[in-house]
């Protein structure tokens, strides 16, 4: 008997064809985020879990199916599943770090351009027929040559956005992180610095963090009025380590100039405001929406599949002392 998989979502076609020869492939077709009770079905009947990151398995997805050999994270983070119950199970849990580094960097460095130059506002503007002359003082925005960026975080995304900034427009690095990397500050002139001066010093301010328990709202009332009046905030990690509800006031204040997010706090949904400011740039968490990083994505969350159903350890599993209880 062929093992059987259960993929909650859409992906790639390069990742199933190296299932679809030796496994049962079922995969939920709807363009919606699918329902608990479709969710329950699915892992009744799988060996195999590959999940997308809105998919929520708790301890009640995971007790519905004790013979569940892997559960596979379509996605770099993994708050969206219950890691230690998991591992309690004996059920590894894998993601799909790495290939996804340049497709966020790069969105990551879209957005801060398109929102220190107010690319959103002159779309609407001249879409809607209100652009007549040129004029001097129209949407003036903010050069980015000289400024000061602020990493927070600095993993493979976080120096991905920083190398971009400083190689092609010549923007001054602060970072900070839970470690110091020495190498990045002689190859970017960055300088390490606390969160509080990061947040007081820069001109521009990227988050490239994880969600945790001590980062969520890493960024709230507090943390925004350190920040210029002139700075902007771009988040593309996760939506809770911003306060979303005191971001919408520092934006509606002009406590700062801006910010651009690809996650929000209670995804999809948008704290009440958010949508109507002009000073914001929202994308729908597509940060890593290329071709080439979501094909990577299903070829590598379906190789750790098969990796450990032939008995293998996957190489990206996120609780790997799992395979010590085997």
């Amino acid at each position: 008997m062929k093992p059987k998989i259960f993929i909650t979502g859409k992906i790639p076609e390069k990742g199933l064809k190296f299932l679809q020869d030796s496994c049962q492939v079922k995969v939920y077709s709807k363009n919606q985020v699918i329902s608990q009770k479709e969710l329950i079905k699915g892992v009744k009947w799988c060996d195999a879990l590959l999940c997308l990151l809105t998919d929520k398995i708790n301890k009640k997805i995971v007790d519905v199916n004790p013979n569940l050999k892997i559960i596979s994270n379509y996605a770099v983070g993994y708050n969206n599943i219950d890691i230690k119950y998991a591992t309690k199970k004996g059920i590894p849990v894998t993601n799909t770090p790495g290939v996804l580094t340049d497709a966020v960097a790069e969105h990551t460095f879209a957005l801060l351009l398109a929102v220190a130059r107010r690319i959103s506002e002159s779309d609407k503007l001249i879409r809607a027929g209100k652009c007549n002359d040129w004029e001097p003082m129209l949407l003036l925005g903010s050069q980015m040559k000289s400024k000061t960026l602020g990493v927070i975080g600095l993993g493979k995304i976080g120096a991905g956005v920083a190398e971009r900034a400083h190689k092609s427009i010549g923007v001054n690095v602060l970072y900070h992180d839970i470690k110091r990397n020495s190498k990045f500050e002689r190859e970017y002139k960055a300088k390490f610095v606390s969160l509080n001066d990061l947040l007081k010093k820069s001109d521009f301010i990227t988050l490239h963090i994880p969600l945790l328990p001590s980062t969520k709202h890493l960024i709230g009332k507090k943390g925004l009025s350190m920040m210029k009046k002139t700075a902007y905030l771009i988040n593309t990690s996760r939506g809770p380590v911003i306060d979303e509800e005191a971001l919408v006031q520092a934006l509606k204040r002009k406590q700062i100039a801006g910010a651009a997010l690809d996650v929000f706090e209670n995804e999809p949904k948008l704290s009440p405001g958010l949508a109507k400011l002009d000073n914001v740039v929202l994308t729908p968490h597509t940060a890593s929406a290329t071709v080439e990083a979501r094909t990577a994505m299903s070829e590598l969350a379906t190789k750790n599949i098969l990796a450990v159903l032939s008995g293998k350890k996957a190489e990206f599993t996120v609780n790997p002392e799992v395979y010590r209880k085997r």
